[in-house]
C-alpha cells in the first residue's frame, strides 16, 4: 500500500525530501500514479496518464542527485498539465473531439520551462472544450467531479487540474485564465490558484481562446507551492509576442516574508462592487472574516470603489467570443485533428462544415457565434468596439484604486460549488460564476484565489480573491501567505484534511 506521505506532501516538502535523499523522485511520481489509478475514475481529473514519461522524468532527477548536480526548487515535484499545452508525442486535446488523438510535435514554453526544471509531468488534466466554461462539464470527455463532493463541479475551465490538487493526485498543476479559469476552480476546490500578470507566462504552444486574456498561471496546495511553480513558468520567452522582457517579481521571496513577517502597514481595498445580491450568506461571511483577519495581521483596510467593473461581465462576452471565432477559425479539418467527409464525394468547405459540426461541442459553437455576429459589418463598432471601450474603463478603474491601495480583495466566485448538471441549460446563470475573476483579466492584472474556509451552510470551501497592479505579482504572494498562515493557524490544520477520503 501506498505511504500517504508520499502524496499528501505540499510540493516544498516533497522537493527538499529528494534533494536530501530520503525518498527518490521515482517512489513520489509512482505513489502518485498509485493514487491516479485509485481515485481518478471517480473524479475524471486526467485526460491522459503519461506513466512512461513520467517515470522516465523521475529516474533522470534521480540519477542527476546521484551524480551529485545540483537539483532545482521543484526537482522530481509531480505536476498535472493543463490539456491546453502541447506536449511533443503526447495528446494535446484542449477536452475537444477536434483534437482527439492528436500528437503535437513541439512543446509548449510552459511545457519545455517544466522539463527544464525536472517537474514530473503526470498526465494532462481535464478542461472544459477549448477552455470556455466555468464548470468542466462542457469537456467532450466527461465532466470532473469535485473531491469535496461528487455530485458538484470542480469549477472551470481548469477543473480538472484543481481536482488532481485536491484529491492528492498531484501537489502541482498549471492552468489557464483567460476570465478566471485558474481562481474560480481553486476557490471550489479549496486549493491556491495564481494568475499572473497578462504576459507574465509565455502564450506559446496554449491553444489560444482569447489571446488578449488567456494567461498561464500556477494551481498548487499551498502559496508558497504556487509561488514555486511561479518562478519555473514564467519570464520573457521571444516566441511570445506579447511576452514582457522584463524581471520576474521576486514571488517565492514574497512568499516566504508574508509567511514569517507578515504584512503591517500594508493598504488592502475591498471592491465594494463584489458582494450583495446573488452572493451565498456563506461565502460572504466567511470572506468578512478574512478582512477581519487582515485587521488584525496589521494591514489598513478601505472600501473602494470601482463602478465600471459592474459592466466587465457583458464587456467580457462580447471580447473573448469575438476573438474565440477566430481563433478556432484554424480547426478547419485540412491539417490537423478530426475530419467528416473526407470520401471524394464533399468539397473542401463541406468537409470543413462537416468537422465543425462534429467536432465542436454546444458551449463552443455558442461562442463562436457571438463573436462571429459581433465581429460582422455593421456591428463592430456597436458590440467589439463599445466592449473595448469599457475595458479602457475598468483599467483605470484599477489605476485609481491602486493608488490607493497596495491590493484589492474579494471573495473570488459569489458561492460555492453548484451541482453537476444545475446550470447546463442557463448559460447566464453559468457565465455568473466568473462576476469577480473577469475584470482582472480584462485589465491584464495579476490575481490569487486562497481558501478561507468553509462555508457553514453546506461545508464546502470557499476562496478569498487577491488583486494587484500588473508585475506586482509578489504583493499577491506576500498577503496570500500572511493570511495562509493566520488561518492555518485558527483551523489547526491545512483545510484540505477535510475533504471526505476518496
Amino acid at each position: 500500500m501506498t505511504d500517504p506521505t508520499l502524496y499528501k506532501q505540499t510540493a516544498a516538502e516533497t522537493a527538499a525530501a529528494i534533494a536530501a535523499g530520503e525518498v527518490s523522485a521515482v517512489e513520489v511520481a509512482e505513489a502518485h500514479l498509485d493514487r491516479i489509478a485509485k481515485v481518478d475514475d471517480r473524479i475524471n481529473a486526467f485526460l491522459h496518464v503519461d506513466t512512461e514519461g513520467a517515470l522516465a522524468a523521475a529516474r533522470a532527477v534521480d540519477a542527476k542527485r546521484a551524480a551529485g548536480e545540483r537539483l532545482g526548487p521543484l526537482a522530481g515535484v509531480p505536476l498535472a498539465l493543463k490539456d491546453l499545452f502541447t506536449t511533443h508525442g503526447i495528446p494535446t486535446t484542449c477536452g475537444s473531439k477536434i483534437l482527439e488523438g492528436w500528437l503535437p510535435p513541439y512543446d509548449a514554453t510552459v511545457t519545455r520551462r517544466l522539463r527544464e526544471a525536472d517537474v514530473v509531468i503526470l498526465g494532462k488534466s481535464n478542461m472544459d472544450e477549448f477552455a470556455m466554461g466555468s464548470s468542466t462539464e462542457n469537456s467532450a470527455y466527461g465532466p470532473t467531479r469535485n473531491p469535496w463532493d461528487l455530485d458538484r463541479i470542480p469549477g472551470g475551465s481548469g477543473g480538472g487540474s484543481a481536482a488532481a490538487l485536491a484529491s492528492f493526485q498531484a501537489p502541482l498543476a498549471i492552468g489557464t485564465d483567460t476570465g478566471g479559469s485558474i481562481r474560480q476552480p481553486g476557490a471550489v476546490t479549496g486549493t491556491v490558484g495564481v494568475k499572473p500578470t497578462y504576459g507574465g507566462v509565455s502564450r506559446f504552444g496554449m491553444v489560444a481562446f482569447s489571446s488578449s486574456l488567456d494567461q498561464a498561471g500556477p494551481c498548487a496546495r499551498t502559496v508558497l507551492d504556487a509561488a514555486l511553480l511561479h518562478e519555473a513558468i514564467a519570464g520573457h520567452d521571444p516566441l511570445d509576442s506579447t511576452s514582457i522582457n522584463a524581471a520576474v517579481p521576486a514571488v517565492v521571496e514574497a512568499a516566504k516574508l508574508g509567511a514569517t513577517q507578515g504584512i503591517k502597514g500594508m493598504r488592502v481595498g475591498v471592491v465594494r462592487q463584489f458582494s450583495g445580491e446573488g452572493y451565498q450568506a456563506g461565502v460572504v461571511q466567511r470572506f468578512q472574516e478574512s478582512v477581519e483577519l487582515l485587521r488584525t495581521l496589521g494591514a489598513e483596510v478601505v472600501e473602494i470603489d470601482c463602478p465600471s467593473f459592474d459592466y466587465a461581465l457583458p464587456a467580457y462576452y462580447l471580447i473573448a467570443p469575438s476573438e474565440c471565432s477566430s481563433n478556432l477559425a484554424r480547426f478547419d479539418a485540412m491539417r490537423y485533428g478530426l475530419r467528416v467527409g473526407d470520401d471524394g464525394n464533399h468539397s473542401a468547405e463541406e468537409v470543413t462544415a462537416l468537422t465543425r459540426e462534429a467536432g465542436f461541442g454546444a458551449e463552443v459553437k455558442r461562442r463562436i457565434m457571438l463573436g462571429t455576429y459581433a465581429l460582422s459589418s455593421g456591428y463592430y463598432d456597436a458590440y467589439y468596439g463599445q466592449a473595448q471601450k469599457v475595458r479602457t474603463l475598468i483599467i483605470r478603474d484599477f489605476e485609481a484604486a491602486f493608488t490607493q491601495v497596495d491590493v484589492l480583495v474579494s471573495p473570488t466566485t459569489p458561492t460555492t460549488a453548484f451541482k453537476i448538471g444545475e446550470r447546463v441549460d442557463d448559460p447566464m446563470a453559468m457565465y455568473l460564476a466568473d462576476l469577480c475573476t473577469i475584470p482582472t483579466n480584462l485589465a491584464g492584472n495579476a490575481g490569487m484565489s486562497l481558501p478561507c474556509g468553509l462555508a457553514p451552510e453546506d461545508g464546502l470551501p470557499v476562496g478569498l480573491q487577491i488583486l494587484a497592479p500588473a508585475m506586482a505579482d509578489d504583493r499577491l504572494y506576500r498577503v496570500g501567505a500572511a493570511l495562509e498562515a493566520a488561518l492555518l493557524e485558527q483551523w489547526g490544520r491545512p483545510i484540505l484534511e477535510s475533504v471526505p477520503a476518496l
